[in-house]
């Protein structure tokens, strides 16, 4: 004899509240559409990327406010006045539009090359000078001569270090980019941690819901003295250290291999950011 799986509950709660989702999701649609293309049109024809910036961040903030996601910085006096390189958790779609709020507009984002693709994104994000780089070993190491020399030139960079996000909580390993930029430049890594943003747009499909979001600056770390190839990865391991304590999410290459879970082998959890 088959046995059948329980059912489920009927949910009167789940029913009612599907279409004040659904409602709110197009709400976000079309606020974001709204924004986007207000944002847009000024990236044409305002002067000068420092008020370009300014005029991103504050179109970010309005349509954080408008979707009822309010964003809070925390120690936001831990930025250097100079140059700094910064470097943040990813986790969700949001969370460029969300750092674009908090920092302010002297810093350029770092952006892997696909978005190039995308016409109109495309054409912001240039107006904005973010730089795209490419992850791929043929043009990488083009790219990466780029980014440093940038640095060299006193620019402000932000980077998301892992690259790329997925459903599940927790920190990938990260890249060497933006560290290497930091100990080129000789100037401070700032590391920070986003929360809410992977709740407030799940990368799993679901519809976004409203929330409160939080960017917390962490203190700088200074880059370690001694040859590029040796400080760089001390400063990424410290970098990422501080992000995984902060954000108190799993560690998902601790193993080396993000397929096995990652409470197996919880020593080897410095050694794999390595790779």
């Amino acid at each position: 004899m088959t046995v059948q799986p329980p059912r489920r509950p009927f949910r009167l709660r789940t029913l009612l509240l599907a279409p004040l989702k659904i409602a709110y999701a197009l709400w976000v649609a079309l606020t974001f559409l709204a924004v986007g293309l207000s944002a847009v049109a000024l990236m044409l024809v305002v002067p000068g990327i420092t008020r370009r910036r300014a005029a991103g961040r504050r179109a970010a903030r309005i349509f954080l406010w408008l979707v009822a996601m309010p964003l809070t910085v925390k120690h936001e006096e831990r930025l250097p006045e100079g140059q700094c390189v910064v470097v943040c958790n990813h986790a969700s779609y949001l969370d460029g539009p969300v750092v674009t709020a908090a920092l302010p507009p002297r810093f350029a984002f770092v952006i892997k090359r696909e978005m190039s693709a995308v016409p109109l994104a495309a054409m912001v994000l240039r107006r904005l000078g973010s730089v795209f780089v490419e992850r791929n070993r043929t043009q990488a190491s083009a790219d990466a001569r780029r980014l440093l020399r940038d640095a060299s030139r006193g620019n402000s960079l932000v980077f998301f270090p892992e690259g790329t996000f997925d459903p599940r909580p927790g920190v990938h390993k990260f890249h060497a980019g933006a560290f290497a930029s930091a100990v080129r430049a000789g100037c401070p890594l700032v590391p920070a941690v986003l929360r809410g943003t992977r709740r407030a747009l799940w990368p799993g499909g679901a519809l976004p819901r409203p929330g409160a979001i939080e960017l917390e600056i962490l203190p700088p770390i200074t880059s370690p003295p001694g040859a590029a190839g040796e400080a760089v990865p001390v400063l990424r391991d410290a970098a990422r250290a501080a992000i995984l304590a902060a954000l108190g999410e799993p560690d998902l290459t601790c193993c080396g291999d993000t397929a096995r879970p990652p409470d197996t082998a919880p020593a080897r959890s410095v050694r794999a950011s390595r790779s």
